[in-house]
């Protein structure tokens, strides 16, 4: 009784021990996450030249707080937002969780099955049975090689999923800015034309007073002021829709949404670049084609292995002990496997092939869709800095020209003030949408830029749900 008292302890003793190493292993995963977050922030500094930052102290809050103060004492570039927004957008913060997660799983796919143990003490009379017996999970230490690989893969897939979010929310923060600074800008020439328009009303108004304007001429010239008036009103909040816009982007609220933007947009370049065989190179280099390739050799692999064990889900290998008073003790050892009667796997095996199919198909779709979204990006670069150019070139100088000679005739008294206010109308109208056309064309040249590396559709934040439901779709 003592012995078998004895033998108890030393087992509970045992396991305990087990428990703190399993514990001390689960350390490990801290140490994946940050290699893996490292991969990500060099993945992005190569294709963008910003890396984020992922922010798990208080000293790298404090940190990235003063890299972002010195950047906002400033007028703000394209990629100042960029990089404002890798430090401080909080969904993006709440992605690289996603690499601790897939960390966790791939460090616990190493560790085999916990093994069972069970203790029965049975009285009869004054006889006492002690059984103990100790089991483990055989058929998971056989495949733990094959499915640590499978686990590493979708680590992998997630490492490129959590870049592309990086290369995503660059991609709409710098489309962001370009569109802030033009709806300011157009803001600003708006004021200027309903200032303008205001002295004329009230020149207008002094003339008929003293009978110098008939009536038609004097409501011209208030109808005119009234419009401009209603421009303004809409262009401020158009600029301010798209100063909010990027200050999300940017996690910015509080003192800190009273950024600085520059006045006006770039300059358009002397030149549009060229882009060789820009198929192949967004084949080559999309992050989304990686990650469909990294899910096909994934399910690839979880297909072999569950052909290989659809006939036995579970082989258990146990170790017992038997004892009872005045006897000696029994050992031995048991096995135990479920007896395919109903199900031989044939369900768990089609369902891994169809997985493993549709993979398939998703990689060959994603191929196509990236072929056209470069030819797309490249048309629309193409296309918008030609228009940009023929506003800037040709019609914003015939414009000018025209509002001289328009002026010139209206003080000879050779035209009337209808026409004169028409072609102010014209002349508002052009040179907004010179505006718009080469905001337009930075944004293309924003699309040209990223249609290559990641998939960046407008529009579509930087989110955790996306990243999350793609992670639990590895796991087929």
């Amino acid at each position: 009784m003592r012995s078998a008292m004895m033998k108890q302890a030393i087992t509970l003793r045992r396991l305990a021990a087990s428990v703190a190493l399993v514990a001390l292993l689960g350390a490990c995963a801290g140490p994946v996450a940050n290699r893996a977050f490292e991969e990500v922030a060099s993945t992005t500094e190569q294709r963008i030249g910003k890396k984020p930052v992922w922010i798990k102290s208080e000293e790298d809050k404090a940190q990235v707080r003063k890299t972002i103060d010195d950047l906002l004492a400033k007028s703000l570039s394209a990629d100042d937002a960029v990089q404002v927004a890798l430090l401080n957008n909080r969904r993006l913060q709440s992605n690289f969780s996603e690499l601790g997660i897939g960390a966790a799983d791939l460090t616990s796919s190493w560790r085999p099955e916990n093994p069972g143990f069970s203790f029965a003490r049975l009285r009869r009379g004054q006889e006492i049975e002690i059984e103990r017996s100790i089991g483990i999970d055989a058929l998971s230490l056989l495949v733990l090689p094959i499915t640590a690989s499978i686990e590493s893969r979708r680590f992998e897939r997630t490492k490129l999923n959590t870049a592309t979010e990086v290369l995503s929310l660059a991609a709409q923060t710098k489309r962001a800015w370009y569109e802030a600074v033009a709806a300011e800008q157009t803001a600003k020439y708006v004021a200027q034309v309903r200032e303008t328009a205001e002295t004329q009303a009230e020149l207008a108004r002094r003339m008929r007073s003293v009978g110098n304007w008939n009536t038609l001429d004097y409501i011209r010239e208030q109808i005119f002021y009234a419009d401009a008036t209603a421009r303004l009103a809409k262009n401020r909040v158009m600029a301010t829709a798209a100063r909010e816009r990027l200050g999300r982007l940017m996690g910015l609220w509080g003192k800190d949404m009273a950024y600085k933007l520059p006045d006006r947009l770039p300059v358009l370049p002397g030149s549009p670049r060229s882009v060789e065989n820009i198929e192949a190179k967004a084949i080559a280099e999309r992050l989304d084609i990686q990650m469909a390739k990294a899910d096909v050799s994934a399910l690839q692999k979880s297909y072999g292995l569950t052909n290989a064990t659809r006939f036995i889900n579970v082989l258990e290998v146990g170790f017992q002990r038997n004892s009872q008073s005045e006897v000696k003790d029994q050992t031995g050892y048991e096995i135990s496997f479920q007896v395919p009667l109903f199900d031989f796997g044939d369900a768990k095996a089609t369902k891994a092939e169809q997985y493993y199919l549709q993979a398939v198909n998703r990689l060959a779709d994603t191929a196509v869709n990236a072929r056209s979204a470069a030819r797309e990006a490249w048309l629309g670069y193409q296309t918008n800095f030609e228009l940009a150019k023929h506003y800037q070139d040709e019609i914003i100088p015939l414009r000018q020209k025209a509002s001289e000679e328009m002026v010139q005739r209206y003080n000879g008294m050779l035209i009337s003030v209808f026409e004169l206010l028409s072609d102010a109308r014209d002349q508002i109208a052009d040179v907004t949408a010179a505006l718009e056309a080469q905001r337009d064309f930075w944004i293309a040249d924003t699309d040209l830029t990223f249609v290559t590396i990641a998939p960046v559709e407008a529009g579509s934040p930087a989110g955790g749900s996306a990243m999350a439901a793609a992670r639990a779709g590895g796991g087929h």
